[in-house]
C-alpha cells in the first residue's frame, strides 16, 4: 500500500511538474507561524497542541472550482507520510485559520491513522514537513476518511495549478 502511495504522489508530481512547463499556473500557501524552511513552532505538533498552523493561500486561478490541501513529510523512515488530507475546500478560500477547517471542506484519514490533521512527530531528527496547496477543475466525489491513494487518484488530469511551502521540525525540541 505504501508503494501505491508513492507511486500516486509521483503521478501528482510529474502531472504538476508538465503542468508548470505549459505554463500553469503557480499558486503560493504559506503561514505567518513559520517562515518558507524554517521551523514549525510546537504548538503545531504533536508533542504540543496537535492544530494546524494558519495559512494563507494566494494565486487560485478564477477558473478553479476547488482546493485540495495535502500535508506530507517525505523524510519518514517509511517513506511519504501523510499528516493531513483536505479537499472540496471552496476556491474563494483565502486563509485557513490555526485550529480550523474550511467551512464545506472534506478531510481524509492520515497515516497515524486518524481523521484530520496529525502534526509533525519525528521519531527522531529533523523532517520537513510539504504544505501543498492544489487547484482543481472540478469538485471531488470522495467520501469523509477517504485516504491518500483514493484522493490522488481522484486528483489525477484535474489539477490546474499549485503551490507549496516546506516547514521543518525535530521531535523534543
Amino acid at each position: 500500500m505504501q508503494k501505491a502511495i508513492i507511486a500516486g504522489a509521483f503521478a501528482i508530481t510529474v502531472a504538476t511538474t508538465a503542468l508548470f512547463a505549459a505554463g500553469g499556473a503557480k499558486m503560493k500557501i504559506t503561514s505567518s507561524a513559520f517562515q518558507e524552511g524554517g521551523d514549525i513552532p510546537s504548538k503545531f505538533s504533536r508533542d504540543g497542541g496537535n492544530v494546524n498552523p494558519p495559512l494563507r493561500i494566494e494565486g487560485t486561478p478564477q477558473n478553479a472550482k476547488s482546493l485540495v490541501l495535502i500535508v506530507d513529510d517525505p523524510d519518514a523512515p517509511v517513506g511519504l507520510f501523510t499528516h493531513w488530507l483536505v479537499w472540496n475546500i471552496d476556491p474563494k478560500t483565502t486563509e485557513i485559520p490555526e485550529k480550523s477547517l474550511p467551512k464545506g471542506a472534506v478531510q481524509g484519514t492520515n497515516d497515524y491513522p486518524n481523521l484530520g490533521y496529525g502534526g509533525p512527530q519525528p521519531p527522531s531528527g529533523t523532517h520537513r514537513y510539504y504544505f501543498k496547496i492544489f487547484a482543481l477543475d472540478q469538485t471531488l466525489d470522495l467520501h469523509s476518511g477517504a485516504k491518500r491513494q483514493e484522493l490522488d487518484k481522484a486528483m489525477n488530469g484535474h489539477i490546474i495549478a499549485q503551490g507549496q511551502s516546506m516547514g521543518r521540525y525535530t521531535h523534543g525540541r
